[in-house]
């Protein structure tokens, strides 16, 4: 996403003791047609740290040691709001309509916070994907992690500030072989941003076989917007990163990339997929629509998706058929009002982003 996640949040505090208490998830509505048994199907989605820590970013820049504190409270209180297990049981509830083949999921976040040694009743560890694991198990599902992939990693108050963000490829173990799969950070990053702050983006990818199918499946978080960055840097590291993971999957097809790509149509990024063979398949699929993914507001309250972007994508080749045309279908979700769910204060949406389910022919 664009916001850059460097986490602050001691983000349990607990101050999030609203009212309304989550209740059933049944309400989490997908209006999409389920897949025929021949479809190849994948679902992309960010799943959102949960707050807009851009702000406790430039609390801690300026020589002002006085807005610190309320910044940070700040973040800590949205993360509660946005309550990330609420939002995984929706998350589940989706793979377990659509049973997509491979999922996709990035800032995939584990958090482990003890400020007690500094007399703070501050204590979170929480790891997303086991959550996300454990409700799929609930449901009878058997989804296997074909790799993970860090893409940041920071460190902060002498390390009682904890957090690794992930990139994280998912397949439905009782239909899919996996061949080989391999997680790979990009050689073009940032890096070191600040004390205590690394960003080492990188993708995830499995060779399957789906059906008697080969099938690759990829996954990928390129890099965020940073502001102070010079003017055209991030969209050129963009461009570099995906043209890394076009070359490391070579001429093998069919493939499926998606993720968070974090860039527009008509960007650097954009043109190195286009040009390679792949297809975007949301403007194939529906072509002169807008298909916006990015974002709600920080703490996922606003009533109705204003977003101003594209950035989260499925990309394909080899699924063309002989006429150069791709079937089948692709729909977002988490951008309409039905899609919200009950959170401790009100209703929030499943991710700031709106992921994506495809099915493929």
């Amino acid at each position: 996403m664009r916001r850059l996640l460097l986490i602050v949040p001691a983000a349990l505090l607990l101050a999030c003791t609203e009212q309304n208490p989550v209740g059933s998830l049944s309400s989490y509505n997908i209006t999409s047609p389920p897949p025929s048994a021949r479809d190849i199907t994948v679902m992309t989605q960010n799943l959102y740290v949960g707050a807009d820590v851009d702000l406790v970013i430039r609390a801690l820049g300026t020589p002002d040691p006085g807005d610190d504190f309320p910044a940070l409270m700040v973040a800590i209180a949205t993360v509660g709001k946005t309550d990330f297990p609420a939002r995984a049981e929706a998350i589940a509830d989706e793979i377990a309509r659509a049973r997509p083949h491979a999922v996709g999921f990035q800032e995939v976040s584990k958090i482990d916070i003890d400020l007690t040694p500094l007399g703070a009743p501050a204590v979170i560890h929480q790891d997303f994907l086991a959550i996300l694991q454990s409700a799929l198990a609930a449901r009878g599902l058997h989804y296997t992690v074909a790799g993970t992939s860090d893409n940041i990693n920071v460190s902060l108050v002498s390390g009682l500030v904890r957090l690794v963000d992930h990139d994280a490829l998912l397949v439905d173990a009782d239909r899919v072989t996996i061949n080989e799969a391999s997680a790979q950070d990009f050689s073009v990053n940032l890096g070191q941003v600040a004390a205590g702050v690394v960003l080492i983006r990188g993708w995830v990818f499995a060779r399957t076989t789906v059906d008697g199918r080969p099938v690759t499946f990829a996954s990928a978080h390129t890099e965020a917007n940073l502001a102070g960055a010079p003017p055209g840097l991030l969209e050129q590291i963009r461009a570099a990163q995906v043209g890394e993971i076009v070359a490391m999957l070579g001429s093998s097809t069919p493939i499926v990339l998606m993720g968070d790509l974090n860039d527009t149509p008509g960007s650097p990024m954009y043109g190195v997929l286009a040009s390679s063979g792949f297809t975007d398949t949301w403007a194939a699929l529906h072509p002169g629509a807008d298909g916006l993914t990015c974002c709600h507001v920080a703490d996922l309250s606003d009533q109705v998706a204003n977003f101003d972007q594209r950035i989260d994508y499925v990309w394909t080749r080899g699924f063309a058929r002989a006429d150069g045309k791709v079937t089948g279908s692709i729909d977002r979700f988490g951008n309409v009002p039905s899609d919200r769910l009950a959170g401790p204060a009100y209703p929030i949406w499943p991710s700031d982003h709106a992921g994506l389910l495809a099915a493929l022919r």
